[in-house]
């Protein structure tokens, strides 16, 4: 039988600011679901993943990946020239990240010192906060409005004071919702001359299918801030599991900075020529986003029918409130093998976020869902 290992010595001391923060809530995938709850099958709605996949045009590109794999990637300009000539960007502008998490932290890396001040929203997707506060900077998250809407005044007021980076999705995750052009100008134009201003884009090629959608590249190119606008293959692209992403950045002098920080080779040559044949596949990635918007709101109705607030979204996922905490509806949903991301940031343990998958398996997730609202024990209110 073998014995524990002695401990010797003094246990090893992280620098105060990573100590302070929790580890980024990732979720459950589907084999561990069922190795923990012995279900057969899972619907895996917690993490905004594309379930129509990506374009055929992917499987094409990998087909001669073997012959590839035993050499280091090689300079990473074919991709980044494609995607700067679809934007109509210097591609001496473009930095291309291990997923776009990969780009969220380097920025504070090369741009956050301790004491610096940075403004996001809340809730918010967690690294915007996590990344900053690993660096030292001080983190002002700014809440969203009772009706989950972006606060406009509140955002203004908080980037009115000296700033080192300003830093949100649009649209919103988890949140959904959508700060439009006249908004985003006023915001941007509060900002002191030398704060560095990061427009998360992950879920844009969603929100693009509202005409009211902003541009946000075009209002950053208009006006002398830095900026960074920050895009992923891992949505609507069905590229998740190869984590890239990129960003477009306002000078050659950022994305010089950005290539100081990040990793060597920090792109596997998978990924690389998944995200080319991604962005020959056009007509899949816009059918499947137009699928899915038809479907959120299908289940944004069917949500509304069982009693639930949901909050406005143009992503592919609902951001909704639960009548029990978030994590115990999120257990009891597990428990049937079905996957939700329950919110931990304080004030919003109340809602849950939701993906929209394929139809079969929002119709699971609504059964599911109803037949557990039926069990949970509601806190009664308390009248005044």
């Amino acid at each position: 039988m073998l014995s524990e290992p002695p401990s010797f010595g003094t246990p090893l001391a992280c620098r105060p600011e990573i100590a302070r923060l929790p580890p980024y809530n990732a979720g459950l995938g589907t084999d561990a679901v069922k190795a923990r709850y012995g279900v057969a099958s899972v619907v895996k709605l917690g993490s905004n993943e594309n379930p129509y996949g990506p374009p055929p045009s992917v499987r094409d590109a990998l087909s001669d990946l073997v012959s590839h794999v035993a050499l280091y990637p090689e300079a990473d300009r074919p991709l980044r020239s494609l995607i700067a000539g679809g934007l109509g960007e210097a591609e001496s502008r473009i930095v291309l990240g291990n997923g776009s998490e990969q780009i969220i932290r380097m920025i504070p890396e090369a741009y956050v010192s301790p004491g610096d001040r940075i403004v996001t929203v809340i809730p918010s997707f967690g690294l915007h906060i996590l990344d900053a506060e690993a660096m030292g900077g001080l983190v002002e998250a700014v809440p969203v409005t009772d009706s989950c809407e972006f606060d406009l005044p509140a955002m203004i007021e908080a980037v009115s004071k000296p700033l080192r980076m300003l830093i949100f999705s649009n649209p919103s995750n988890p949140v959904g919702c959508t700060m439009g052009e006249s908004d985003l100008r006023a915001l941007i134009a509060a900002c002191p001359p030398d704060c560095l201003i990061v427009v998360d884009e992950a879920y844009r090629e969603y929100a693009e299918l509202d005409p009211s959608y902003p541009q946000a590249r075009e209002i950053l190119r208009a006006q002398s801030r830095p900026w960074i606008v920050l895009r992923t293959f891992s949505k609507a692209y069905g590229l998740a599991g190869l984590r890239i992403g990129y960003a477009v950045t306002s000078s050659d002098e950022i994305a010089r900075t950005l290539g100081v920080v990040r990793d060597p080779f920090n792109t596997n040559i998978a990924a690389q020529l998944a995200a080319i044949g991604a962005l020959k596949g056009a007509d899949h990635v816009r059918r499947s986003v137009e699928r899915t918007a038809l479907d959120r709101e299908f289940l944004r109705a069917e949500l509304e029918t069982l009693g639930l607030e949901v909050a406005p979204s143009l992503g592919n996922f609902l951001f909704f409130r639960s009548p029990v905490p978030s994590g115990e509806l999120a257990e009891l949903l597990l428990r049937q093998g079905v996957i939700v991301k329950p919110w931990k940031e304080s004030g919003y343990t109340d809602r849950v976020r939701v993906s929209i998958g394929l139809p079969e398996e929002n119709a699971r997730f609504l059964a599911v869902l109803s037949n557990v609202l039926k069990t949970v024990a509601v806190p009664e209110t308390v009248e005044a």
